[in-house]
């Protein structure tokens, strides 16, 4: 395991633990509290995005590992992630917070192990991107703007959402 991938690894963790900690102390209404508050825009309840965080995990490391590979990933569209979203938020919009909780551990304590595999190698690998215009991006890239960022990303929606 390099240093850089353990770095990713634990920055991960520590984003999901964030999330799952304070996603832990909400009630029951808060849970189901819409995060989006523009007309036309992201309506998930609560407990739909955190959900969705540890749903994504999957997805974003075999991202990664196809660009780790040199593979360029050329079928991952804007429109085609809003499709992923909407048919999540209808499948699981009951969603219990222990589910959502438990699958957030897992999926994250899987994702991080994912990245402590890469090589350095692998992380400075680029191919080209589609989410990213077919720009040649790093793997690092991947991991960071996605696996990395997205619990950091939901959790500062949320706490916008429920006002705290």
């Amino acid at each position: 395991m390099s240093i850089r991938s353990e770095a990713l690894a634990a920055r991960i963790e520590e984003g999901a633990a964030s999330l799952a900690a304070f996603a832990e102390g909400l009630s029951e209404a808060e849970w189901r509290t819409p995060v989006g508050n523009t007309p036309g825009k992201d309506r998930r309840p609560v407990g739909v995005v955190v959900h969705h965080v540890a749903f994504m995990y999957p997805i974003e490391i075999d991202v990664a590992r196809a660009i780790a590979g040199g593979n360029a990933v050329t079928d991952v569209t804007w429109e085609g992630v809003a499709d992923i979203n909407a048919k999540h938020a209808a499948d699981n919009a009951g969603a219990t917070k222990a589910a959502a909780l438990e699958l957030l551990r897992r999926n994250s304590r899987a994702a991080a192990d994912a990245v402590r595999a890469f090589t350095d190698e692998e992380l400075d690998r680029a191919a080209p991107f589609s989410l990213s215009y077919a720009a040649p991006v790093t793997a690092q890239f991947v991991v960071e703007d996605h696996a990395l960022r997205h619990s950091w990303h939901h959790l500062a929606r949320i706490r916008t959402a429920v006002g705290r």
